[in-house]
Parts: structure tokens; sequence; C-alpha cells
């Protein structure tokens, strides 16, 4: 719906000389954890694992989390740079329509009222997004949804696209010929390194499609950016767990094979297994951030850039999401990548091939009785961070 590597301009390596690095009230050191037991080791520090770790804390259990980055919090991680809090793994805008979900994540923080209205760029002409009325007005010079929706049956037909097969048959019969061809087609051949045609149409079967003057991206009722950031809220979740940093889990589970009695994993697992039935698909991202001396780049949170010959798919300014009016400004471009093992995983390929493999890994995933598969990885499923907490509050509350 759905986000990883280190191509930061002014990153600040904050624990990097350290080669691990437990974050703890309690002071504890990493040799201090032999002999240590704990009731679950948690395999990654995102919000995963970090909703796992707060709800076993909370019934008692002791948890030790582990994580390979240098920092807590995973992709959504946030740094401050230039008093600005910085998505260093791309944009996230918190949107839920429950109410429980948005209650829980509230008690970590205050949200302010950020609304998602991103813009395309495609070559000299500027569009709102997602679809609607502005869109469709800025393109063909109209004003009417009865206009627009003239407009989109008449490609829809000359296209003679009764059953869509693929991304750009699925693409043209919800918004057009026009359409497709400027703000969808370069973008998602980038995001996702392949020819539309050879995309499967459900990846934008839910492609926002609006017919009122309307550019907020979302639908949900709830909608904002934590106030300060989301690191803040991994550091309340994980308050009374230790946490250890720089940490490989296989490396370190070999060291220390008893040091739980069950374990939650969040990485990925086709890796758990050893890729004993082949390795799954994902995309990567690369991200290149710039400190600028103005106080305002672009104007918005988040612009597309939807030619394919553009490398990146879009641009964040941070500042703009909290309102910021710092004398300087933070950038992001954002490289789509093909996933290696150099790189980090982001978004699962869920087309066929992949999805029979994520089954068959899952058939041994659901034999374990002291390991639990969570998070994006370890289910091979795109998330949402309001899907994120309402699925672990799911599973802790069958699991605690």
């Amino acid at each position: 719906m759905k986000r990883l590597v280190s191509m930061f301009f002014a990153f600040l390596i904050l624990i990097g000389s350290c080669s691990n690095l437990l974050v703890n009230a309690k002071s504890v050191s990493n040799e201090d954890l032999n002999g240590n037991r704990y009731d679950y080791l948690i395999v990654g520090s995102g919000l995963s694992g970090a909703i796992f770790a707060h709800e076993a804390m909370s019934k008692g259990k002791s948890c030790l989390v582990i994580d390979k980055r240098e920092h807590i919090a995973g992709n959504i991680y946030t740094e401050n740079i230039e008093g600005i809090n910085v998505h260093k793994y791309g944009a996230h805008i918190f949107h839920t329509s429950n109410k429980k979900v948005w209650d829980y994540i509230n008690q970590f923080a205050e949200f302010n009222n950020f609304v998602n209205s991103p813009l395309a760029v495609y070559k000299n002409e500027l569009y709102n997004l997602p679809f609607n009325m502005n869109t469709f007005s800025k393109m063909w010079k109209i004003k009417t949804p009865e206009q627009a929706k003239k407009i989109i049956e008449k490609q829809r037909k000359s296209a003679r696209i009764n059953e869509p097969k693929n991304l750009e048959e699925q693409a043209i019969s919800l918004v057009g010929k026009d359409i497709y061809q400027k703000l969808v087609k370069g973008y998602t051949e980038k995001q996702w390194g392949r020819d539309c045609k050879d995309l499967p149409e459900f990846i934008i079967r839910r492609l926002p499609v609006r017919f009122t003057y309307n550019n907020n991206y979302f639908n949900d009722k709830y909608q904002g950016i934590p106030v300060g950031g989301y690191t803040p809220i991994i550091e309340k979740l994980l308050d009374g767990s230790d946490v250890l940093l720089n940490t490989d889990y296989f490396e370190f589970v070999k060291n220390n094979p008893n040091i739980a009695d069950k374990i939650v994993y969040t990485g990925e697992i086709d890796r758990y297994y050893n890729y004993c039935y082949g390795k799954l698909d994902y995309r990567s991202l690369k991200f290149e951030t710039e400190v600028l001396d103005m106080d305002n780049y672009q104007g918005n949170a988040v612009v597309n850039y939807t030619e394919r010959k553009i490398p990146y798919t879009r641009i964040i300014e941070h500042k703009h999401f909290e309102f910021g009016n710092q004398p300087k400004t933070v950038i992001t471009r954002e490289y789509p990548a093909e996933y290696t093992e150099q790189n980090e995983p982001y978004y699962p390929v869920n087309d066929e091939k992949n999805t029979n493999l994520y089954n068959k890994y899952k058939e041994l995933a659901d034999k374990e009785t002291n390991v639990i598969f969570c998070g994006r990885l370890g289910q091979y499923k795109y998330f949402d961070m309001d899907k994120v907490i309402e699925s672990m509050l799911e599973l802790t509350g069958k699991v605690l």
C-alpha cells in the first residue's frame, strides 16, 4: 500500500561505534545475558515487535528485544535533523477508521491534524492526488463530475477492456488512458521494476478515484503525524524490556540457544528456514537525504515524480508533516531498487509465484510451537501501521 538502505546525506550514526548496545533502565550489558532467561525473545524492534513487548510486559512477562540495526523503531524510525523529525525510511502517515486502534496509539503520543494531500509531477505539469476532480479539471479543462465520467468511459471503451488482466488494463478501466499514461505508468514501473503489462491487476484495484474536489488521500476517520516523531512511541512501548541493538538473530541464537522460552520473529520467514524452498521476492528502496539552506523546498510533504526516466519516485519534505517553520529544510529522494542480500527487503511481491512459495513456508511456521511469526516480513504481507496494531492486538490477545 505497502518501505531502507544507507544512502543518507547528513546521516547521524549515533551508536555505530558499539558492536552491541543494550537499551534498558536496568543497565544490563551483553555479557550479563549469559545465564539470563526470558519469556520472549523478540526479533525486531519495529512496531510489531514493540507492541508485542509492551503487551507481554503488561502481563508480567520478561522480554528481550534484539535488532540488527543501530536504532529501535524499524522502518518508522524518525531522527531529528535541524530541528525536523526526519522519516528515515520513507513517509509514514498514520491513518485508521478503527477507534480501538486510534485510542491505543494515542496512549503513546499526541497526534497533529496532518492530512495527506500528495502532488504528482509529470514533465512541467502538476496534479493533485488522489485522482479527483482537481486532477480531472487540470487534465481535461473540465468542471463537473459528469464531464469527467464521460471522458473516462470513452477512453475505457476505446481500449476495449472488459475483464482487466494486468495492471495496465485495470488502471485504464478505472481512470482512462490519459491519466494512466501520465500519472500511473511510469511511477508504477519504477516502483516495481517491471512493465505494467507484466504486473497483476490487483495491485491497483483499490486505486483511490473520487469525483469530488477532495485532495485528502485517505478516507479514514482518524489521521495525523505524532508530534515529535515515531521513535518516542517505540521507546514507550519498549519501556521495561531489554533491547539489544546491532545484533543479528542467527548469530545471537547460536551463542544463546536457551535465552527465551518462546521467540517472536518479525524477520524474513524464508531466511528463518534457510531458504529451504527458495527465496521470496521483495522490492527495496534507497534514500538520499539532503539538508537545504532554505525554509521551504516544494511546499508539500510528498511530491511524486511519475516519469519513468526520473530515477526517484518521490521527494519528501519532512518539515511539512509537522507544520514546521525551521530556517532550513530536509528533503529525501526515494529510489526504488531491486532487493539483494546487501540491502533491505521492503515490499513483498505478492504475485502468484511468491504467494505459493510463501504458503509452503507458512505450513512450516504453523507447525512451530515456540516461534511466532508476525509483521510484514514474517507474514510476507504489506501492512499499514493501523493494520499492524490490529493484528498485533489480536495476536497478543490469543497468545498471552
